[in-house]
């Protein structure tokens, strides 16, 4: 998804990564940074702890760059029955 965001609008995407034991560190904590996993645009944290869609991230970073945010796609059978 990142690569993809990355291409389509003018943002520099940070990805971190490191393995969940760094995560529970002191250190880590003091760095005040979210919970992972999380998204942030610029110092906002959009969510810490748990997954958000595609959908959500996109709209936010249209919203940070003044652009209209993008129409929803067309949901199919399965998003439907299922509400997503």
């Amino acid at each position: 998804m990142m690569p993809r965001l990355g291409e389509t609008y003018d943002i520099e995407i940070e990805t971190t990564s490191k393995p969940p034991a760094e995560y529970n560190t002191d250190e880590y904590f003091e760095l005040d940074l979210p919970v992972a996993p999380a998204v942030m645009i610029g110092e906002e944290i959009l969510v810490e702890g748990s997954d958000i869609s595609d959908e959500k991230v996109e709209a936010a970073i249209c919203e940070r760059l003044g652009l209209q945010p993008p129409k929803p796609g067309k949901k199919g059978i399965l998003g439907r029955m299922l509400n997503r």
